[in-house]
């Protein structure tokens, strides 16, 4: 089942995407696609819908965040073993964990916005993990029980702010836009194998990013373990799980960076495709 949200930012409505493709809107079903919605309760309920009985959306909505916005957006820093390898870093022994801004949240096609004088801006591709019920403390073999569903992230960064302007990786990693997060969310039962995920990143049509969750240092189930065990997991937050290689700073003989204009184009297998365009900020 995919799950999502369509309409101007901040009014958007809960829907669904049918076998056909087609939107169709659960507005009379669920007030949002929230805690609630993402309860193992509320999915049964909506699966148990046909989708032919529920309004279809015409035209060509804007498309939002797949869910609500978070109690917490959580992410996971060098967790591919081949993405450390082009930075130049060890793998890390334990999961680096750090916040993205939640002024950073917004729908997979919104435009990003390039700070003001920016100049190392980048893309990374994530599979997003969505928490589907309270998680505090969870014992690893438990951990895929606490998961909803699975989506398409961007962490968008800004390099220099993030390895050059002193303290933690926050500057670089929560402006404005740096978060598009869907199209939609796919409930796990859908996808067999999260460890088994190709993910990609295009811009201006060129492939940079070519990967597999395959290459995770911690999966799916570790991470959401371990995170639990220091921030406390509310249904609906996200951990976005680490890029691939081929972002832009790792490019060689000279990194390629982010400029108005420029759109990025990005997937993973069965959770969709995000488009987005570099606009000033």
């Amino acid at each position: 089942m995919k799950l999502l949200r369509y309409g101007p930012a901040g009014a958007e409505k809960p829907a669904l995407l049918d076998a056909d493709g087609q939107i169709r809107c659960l507005s009379q079903i669920v007030r949002d696609i929230d805690g609630f919605a993402l309860s193992e309760a509320s999915l049964k309920m909506i699966a148990g819908i046909d989708p032919a009985t529920l309004p279809k959306v015409e035209g060509n909505p804007r498309i939002g965040a797949c869910i609500t916005r978070p109690v917490n957006f959580v992410c996971i820093g060098l967790n591919y073993a081949d993405h450390a390898a082009e930075t130049g870093n060890p793998i890390p022994k334990e999961p680096i964990v750090f916040l993205k801004s939640l002024s950073a949240f917004c729908g997979p096609n919104d435009d990003v916005k390039l700070p003001r004088g920016s100049e190392k801006l980048d893309w990374e591709v994530e599979l997003g993990v969505v928490i589907g019920k309270l998680a505090r403390y969870v014992p690893e073999h438990e951990a895929m029980d606490y998961v909803a569903g699975y989506c398409v992230c961007n962490d968008v960064s800004e390099r220099d702010y993030q390895t050059n302007r002193g303290g933690t990786w926050d500057k670089g990693k929560g402006c404005d836009t740096f978060g598009p997060t869907g199209p939609w969310m796919v409930t796990k039962d859908e996808v067999s194998d999260p460890q088994d995920l190709p993910l990609w990143t295009e811009v201006n049509g060129k492939r940079y990013q070519d990967g597999s969750t395959q290459t995770m240092i911690f999966g799916v189930q570790k991470l959401v373990s371990y995170v639990s065990h220091f921030i406390t997991l509310h249904p609906g937050d996200v951990i976005a799980t680490g890029t691939p290689p081929g972002v832009g700073m790792g490019i060689k003989p000279e990194p390629v960076f982010l400029k108005v204009g420029d759109v990025m184009r990005l997937g993973i297998e069965g959770l969709g495709i995000q488009t987005q365009r570099v606009v000033a900020g």
